[in-house]
């Protein structure tokens, strides 16, 4: 083999290699998702994802409902909140009176790889909130964890005071916020609900091919 091949032959892997970074590089880090307080109904021995929000849910005397701060992308990833969730156990200091209600509350800050920059989270709480017969989730969370911080959307982006900012922005995967705040229905939202493929795939795809093609390259030079 010539020197003009050797060398022909290197520039091609060169170059095949620099397509690859770009490739690579060209396809953005995909979001961890979004980092906001989920709202929790307990079924049981069991934490369901709220079907409605805490400004419109009323809960019956005797429910237990959760809250939880954490970074997720949908909820069918959302953290449920931790620790005992017994009614019986959170209520028995609150006795029952007539014309109200008690509710127990499972309070989870989340964990510190949750927490926005310069914040910890405080320890997961509970409490029995005793309220109107007529009174939302969102009323009974104000009774016992002011003070409470929502968006001009009615998101909830606090609870005593945590985080101190932010409300529901979206999370890289460095875990560093962009600033961009989940549209209707956005959290909700896979690469198989988009009818294509995602970027990181086709990214792949092209990877395998050029690699493949310097394999084959590789192989006619060894032959030749």
């Amino acid at each position: 083999m010539t020197r003009g091949r050797v060398r022909c032959g290197r520039l091609l892997i060169g170059a095949l290699l620099a397509a690859l970074l770009g490739v690579l590089a060209a396809a953005p880090a995909q979001a961890a998702g979004y980092r906001y307080w989920s709202f929790w109904d307990r079924d049981g021995a069991t934490w369901t994802y709220a079907s409605q929000g805490p400004g419109s849910a009323r809960p019956d005397d005797g429910a237990v409902q959760g809250f939880r701060f954490s970074v997720s992308e949908d909820s069918k990833d959302a953290a449920k909140p931790r620790g005992a969730a017994d009614f019986a156990a959170i209520c028995a200091k609150t006795p029952a009176k007539d014309d109200r209600k008690r509710v127990a509350l499972v309070i989870d800050f989340g964990t510190p790889g949750d927490a926005p920059g310069g914040e910890t989270p405080p320890k997961p709480r509970t409490a029995c909130a005793q309220v109107s017969d007529d009174a939302t989730s969102a009323e009974a969370l104000a009774a016992v964890a002011k003070p409470l911080r929502y968006d001009s959307n009615a998101l909830l982006c606090a609870i005593t005071n945590y985080p101190k900012s932010g409300c529901g922005e979206q999370v890289s995967g460095d875990g560093q916020s962009s600033g961009k705040k989940p549209t209707a229905g956005e959290a909700d939202k896979t690469d198989s609900d988009s009818g294509g493929p995602s970027v990181g795939l086709v990214a792949g795809v092209a990877a395998i091919a050029l690699l493949g093609a310097a394999a084959v390259w590789q192989a006619r030079r060894r032959r030749g």
